[in-house]
């Protein structure tokens, strides 16, 4: 039952954002009483804390299994995006908003999860893709790790990329794209555009 609270919940989250949806309104799509709901969850802030929690297990084991699965660093980085267009591609912009300025808490779940299982997986990617010669040998790993990190943040928000003009799920396949142009070799290259379709010359 907590599941399936938290699944109605997410959904109506995801497509309106939080400040948007009232108990009341989660209820109904539910199709159950607030008092089920309450037998469950104390308030609004508590279910939204519980989403953080089970999104940041599941995109941990989702990295992890892409990884395990992945031969090299650019089938890995192809597999992660696919995941994102299922991840982030129904996603209110305005959720991410919320998220930060009135769940700090909440917030920082992903801000912990960011600086440590990801930046900790961007920074073995970037060796194994060293290590396999896809990766050029000059990039500054640690460096590039934490500019990757600012660039999916910058994506999450609307200062840059305004909600209007470009979807958020347009703009992190975009830089993930670039990124991987730029710190790989032309044998990476190659791989790339393999996985792009693109004939070279």
């Amino acid at each position: 039952m907590k599941e399936k609270i938290l699944k109605g919940a997410e959904e109506l989250f995801f497509k309106y954002g939080i400040k948007n949806i009232t108990m009341d309104e989660i209820a109904k799509h539910l199709g159950m009483s607030k008092k089920t709901i309450y037998q469950y969850y104390k308030d609004k802030d508590e279910m939204v804390h519980s989403i953080m929690q089970y999104k940041i297990e599941e995109d941990r084991i989702m990295c992890s299994k892409t990884y395990t699965e992945s031969e090299n660093l650019v089938v890995e980085v192809f597999g992660i995006m696919k995941n994102l267009k299922d991840i982030i591609g129904n996603i209110n912009p305005i959720l991410f908003h919320e998220l930060h300025k009135f769940y700090p808490n909440t917030w920082k779940l992903y801000e912990d999860f960011k600086n440590g299982f990801i930046l900790e997986s961007i920074e073995r990617c970037l060796n194994k893709g060293q290590v396999d010669g896809l990766v050029r040998n000059d990039v500054n790993i640690k460096l590039l790790a934490r500019m990757r990190l600012e660039n999916i943040d910058m994506g999450l928000h609307g200062r840059v990329f305004p909600a209007d003009k470009f979807s958020m799920l347009e703009v992190q396949l975009a830089m993930t794209e670039h990124f991987l142009y730029g710190i790989c070799t032309l044998k990476g290259h190659k791989l790339i555009n393999k996985h792009k379709n693109i004939v070279e010359e």
